[in-house]
């Protein structure tokens, strides 16, 4: 089995809902991304998937959260935008956008969401 990984950035706002703490009130982060990506087979250049290609169906995603609050954005107005949260939302978005990229040749093996140096949440299945 094969693994690529590529991590990106954004920042963003949001907050807590049924918490009690600081997290309740607005607040950002400094978001890290990353995904790793797993498969069996290579393409003819010896490639899992080249990770220009992989931050390509990152970016939709990171831009549509970037810079804005992210309660405001769906699925967050029902779902509590926690770092766990998001994981899974990466996780979901990415293999909706490697369907058409690799036809299923490569999977996602799992997200993992930093919302600051110290505190991460990483979601797979």
């Amino acid at each position: 089995m094969f693994e690529v990984t590529v991590q990106d950035t954004f920042e963003s706002g949001h907050y807590l809902r049924n918490y009690k703490g600081k997290c309740e009130n607005p607040h950002g982060h400094n978001y890290r991304v990353q995904v790793t990506l797993q498969g069996a087979e290579l393409d003819g250049a010896g490639l899992l998937l080249d990770f220009k290609q992989l931050k390509l169906v990152m970016k939709p995603v990171i831009d549509y959260l970037d810079h804005k609050m992210i309660n405001d954005l769906e699925p967050f107005t029902v779902r509590n935008p926690t770092a766990e949260n998001l994981a899974k939302y990466f996780f979901d978005e990415c293999i909706r956008g490697l369907r058409t990229t690799t036809g299923g040749r490569v999977s996602v093996k799992q997200v993992t969401v930093w919302e600051t140096d110290t505190c991460v949440a990483t979601y797979y299945e």
